[in-house]
């Protein structure tokens, strides 16, 4: 049997919805709805910002901890 796959180990589909996002027509839209879309964003901005940061603190605290892992590639 094969062993299963995290979910954090599967490839990542490609295109990601930002990239949809962005390439999405937006003349539909009322300047309310471009209101709340822009609200929406700047969330998610922000989400991703404190998510980015944390694990940088995560990782200069690992690598703080155990010294910093060898380039990919070598052995250490």
């Amino acid at each position: 049997m094969w062993p299963l796959m995290d979910l954090d180990e599967r490839p990542r589909p490609q295109g990601d919805l930002a990239s949809k996002l962005a390439s999405e027509v937006l003349d539909p839209y009322s300047h309310d709805e471009l209101n709340t879309r822009i609200q929406l964003l700047e969330r998610e901005i922000m989400r991703t910002v404190a998510h980015r940061d944390k694990a940088s603190a995560h990782r200069a605290a690992a690598e703080a901890l155990f010294g910093k892992p060898p380039p990919a590639g070598e052995a250490g």
